[in-house]
């Protein structure tokens, strides 16, 4: 999908789904990160994460765009556009528009996930520690019974 193909789809939701037109631009914008898509206030411009259609295809980005087109029609009519607003919670149920977008997998949220693990032991009484930080065995010892800490592999 490509920007011009984009825009017609928003067209073609905001006639069907508000009765209104969408009269600004619908543009992709790949630094987008954590977010599907977002409505610009000074330009009235929509803007949608290419990666939300790589990785959940159409229907993701349908609903990315009702969610963005409720902030779009609201803010012109001078409504709450919000997402705290009562209006734009009514107007996301009316439509049938997601609140939030499916999780988009960036870097940093998968390095997150594979952060290791270190687990320590003690050589006497065996007592079990876990640590996210790796930690010096030679500075530390066992808090039960002052033994010798070991790395598990």
């Amino acid at each position: 999908m490509n920007n011009e193909e984009l825009q017609k789809l928003v067209s073609r939701i905001s006639l069907e789904s508000f009765q209104k037109p969408f009269m600004h631009l619908a543009y992709f914008n790949a630094r987008l990160r954590s977010t599907g898509g977002r409505y610009l206030l000074q330009s009235h411009n929509i803007e949608i994460n290419p990666k939300a259609y790589e990785l959940y295809g159409l229907e993701e980005v349908k609903g990315i765009v009702r969610h963005e087109l409720c902030h779009y029609h609201l803010h012109l009519e001078g409504k709450g556009y919000q997402h705290r607003d009562k209006d734009f919670r009514e107007l996301l149920k009316k439509v049938n528009a997601p609140r939030f977008c499916s999780t988009l997998q960036t870097p940093s949220t998968l390095r997150k996930k594979q952060r290791r693990l270190y687990t320590y032991s003690c050589v006497k009484c065996q007592q079990i520690y876990v640590r996210k930080i790796r930690m010096n065995v030679e500075k530390y010892c066992c808090s039960k019974c002052l033994g010798r800490l070991k790395l598990q592999e």
